[in-house]
């Protein structure tokens, strides 16, 4: 253990023992949130119906509330995405738009999603990666991290990034956080990045369960499945034989109707994938999610050892989608589903049903709001989600009927426009730069893995027409109240001290 490490639990230890005479007691009785984030995970999970997924944990957390089947993030990006969920807000009004960015840059005096619930009392810890880190770099350190959210921080770092780099292959040597990159660890789980931090949060949790004056709220980011894929090579690697790893097929043949902009996220360096790498680089994939639900499964373990899970709220989800070789993709920053579409679990226990599936679509800005009013903590004003506690209670809620993803395309010489997809229970629709760079139609009900492309096809004009309306009035409620998305100065940092 580290010196910063140490003091990190040495200063937890003294905010528990202190905190007894400080707080009312309808304060102690509020409920507790478990907030759990993995980084860069697709639904390729047992309770989503992937065949192939070892996910035990996970999908006992699925059996205990509601699976949200279609959840989105706002930005498949993790700087955007992450800053959107942490502040209730979307892109356009947060003015996160790339990694290297940090909220308080562009709106200093926001209140987030923790913040909001240490000002409410709460004991709010961060453990691992919640707001944006360059992985594997920033392993070990805050990263971009908001200080203002968290009372307490813990930063481990394992192996994979203290030892092990050199030994991971990628398609670009020595490049791996951006780039396909692998490796099958010897080493056990527990000298493992994610292995200690699940480590570290059932030590928080045995602590709260001994102090119950005030609620807490214990955020957990997970740095798998992001790249580089390592995790140990037994069991994890064992359970996925190369040989049984899917390949995508009719690439090219799928490509043919897509406008330039909805393949802009592809990466050159994938030109020397192989099917061999591509078997290689899924098997390592799936490694790591396995490896990422054991450490989840001691976590949430760790509610019921020491009698949490009854007044406790658990989130699970993921930062953003990911692509494995559809459409001949891989990675992020599409708007196709694999990229836009987020595992979403809530339990919320006297609210949420057991194991009962939402199929409205639903976004990740909807959680700020729904915490907020499970916990009765107060929100900004300007927060932009609704709340999904009326789907926790009745999985049949439609809500607002649709979940917007956007991202950022360079045209060249510093221009650039923006793409933004609208999914309804039906529909995935696509406008870039409002049409002028292309647009997507696709039916889910008749082709899920959205292959053909319909935005052409004369009788859906109808509905092309319909739904861009819908988007356009979808797009203008991601807009600040001054309709303009705040600039931000990538040189300016502006530390907000109160907590």
């Amino acid at each position: 253990m580290n010196v910063a490490h140490f003091f990190s639990l040495l200063v937890t230890t003294v905010l528990f023992c202190g905190s007894s005479h400080c707080y009312a007691k309808e304060i102690s009785e509020r409920p507790n949130v478990l907030f759990i984030v993995s980084d860069d995970l697709n639904t390729l999970l047992g309770c989503y119906g992937d065949p192939l997924a070892r996910t035990p944990n996970i999908d006992k957390l699925a059996a205990r509330g509601v699976r949200f089947e279609k959840a989105y993030c706002t930005f498949p990006l993790c700087g955007p995405s992450r800053n959107s969920f942490l502040t209730g807000l979307y892109p356009n009004s947060s003015g996160i738009l790339a990694n290297a960015q940090i909220f308080r840059q562009s709106i200093p005096q926001q209140i987030s999603m923790p913040q909001a619930f240490r000002q409410a009392g709460y004991f709010v810890t961060r453990i691992g990666k919640l707001f944006h880190y360059h992985v594997p770099k920033s392993v070990g350190t805050d990263g971009h991290d908001d200080p203002a959210s968290w009372e307490v921080e813990m930063n481990p770092a394992g192996v994979d990034r203290l030892e092990e780099e050199s030994d991971i292959f990628s398609l670009r040597p020595g490049q791996f956080g951006g780039s396909l990159s692998w490796y099958a660890s010897p080493r056990p789980d527990a000298e493992h990045t994610d292995g200690l931090l699940a480590a570290d949060a059932q030590w928080v949790l045995e602590r709260c369960g001994r102090d119950r004056s005030r609620p807490f709220f214990l955020a957990v980011g997970f740095f798998r499945p992001h790249t580089p894929y390592v995790a140990p090579k037994d069991p994890y690697f064992g359970w996925y034989p190369e040989s049984s790893m899917p390949i995508v097929p009719n690439i090219k043949q799928d490509q043919a109707d897509l406008p330039a902009a909805a393949l802009g996220s592809y990466k050159k360096e994938q030109d020397k994938l192989t099917d061999t790498l591509r078997r290689e680089a899924l098997q390592a994939y799936y490694a790591s999610i396995s490896f990422m639900d054991a450490q989840v499964g001691h976590v949430v373990d760790a509610l019921d050892v020491n009698g949490l899970a009854e007044n406790t709220i658990i989130v699970f989800t993921s930062d953003h989608g990911y692509h494995t070789g559809e459409h001949g993709l891989w990675q992020k920053q599409s708007l196709f589903e694999e990229s836009a579409r987020v595992p979403l679990l809530i339990v919320a226990p006297k609210v949420s049903q057991s194991g009962v599936v939402s199929n409205a679509p639903v976004s990740q800005v909807d959680l700020f709001p729904t915490l907020a009013a499970l916990c009765d903590v107060q929100t900004p004003e300007n927060i932009q989600g609704q709340s999904l506690v009326p789907m926790l209670s009745d999985p049949n809620e439609k809500g607002r009927g649709w979940a917007l993803t956007q991202v950022v395309r360079r045209k060249g010489k510093g221009e650039s426009f923006f793409g933004y997809s609208l999914r309804t229970p039906r529909w995935r629709f696509t406008e870039w730069d409002e049409g002028r760079q292309g647009r997507e139609l696709y039916d889910h009900d008749s082709d899920p893995d959205e292959i053909t492309n319909l935005a052409e096809f004369k009788e859906h004009a109808s509905t092309v027409v319909e739904l861009s309306e819908v988007l356009h009035n979808a797009i203008s409620t991601t807009m600040p109240a001054s309709g303009k998305t705040p600039e931000v100065d990538g040189s300016l940092w502006i530390p907000l001290l109160v907590p």
